[in-house]
């Protein structure tokens, strides 16, 4: 037992002499970007709507890079919804829009979501609507 002891000291000492780095300073700079376009709103609740009746939801953006932006596409979460968008380049400082039509034919509580992929961003940015579809009495 005492052989066992001395041995886990003496590994535990060995590594120790391994894992003491000298800490660097690094001169590396931090880049902070902002992202090229600002959503009014990425995320919806409707609340609740009658049954039968086209929801329409419209996502507003603004370009706040230096560049023009263009939607590339947009892709509905499932077929129960349809898409339009801002088809030309969006200058800077100017606004854009995506607009997403839900058929409101089931009854019950729903999210649903909208891809949007862009000219300025590699990754495509998710917006979503909620709400309750109420039955027809």
């Amino acid at each position: 037992m005492k052989t066992l002891k001395i041995t886990l000291l003496g590994l535990t000492l060995g590594l120790m002499s391994f894992s003491i780095h000298p800490v660097q300073k690094s001169n590396t700079v931090k880049v902070v970007t902002t992202a090229p376009l600002t959503w009014k709103s990425e995320s919806i609740d409707l609340g609740e709507i009658p049954q039968g009746t086209p929801k329409v939801i419209e996502y507003e953006f603004k370009n706040t890079s230096a560049k023009p932006v263009l939607i590339t596409n947009v892709k509905p979460g499932c077929g129960c919804t349809n898409a339009d968008y801002t088809k030309d380049s969006i200058a800077p400082g100017k606004t854009g829009y995506v607009k997403a039509t839900f058929n409101a034919a089931n009854p019950g509580q729903f999210t649903k979501t909208v891809t949007v992929t862009t000219s300025a961003e590699e990754t495509p940015k998710v917006l979503t609507f909620k709400g309750t579809v109420v039955a027809k009495s």
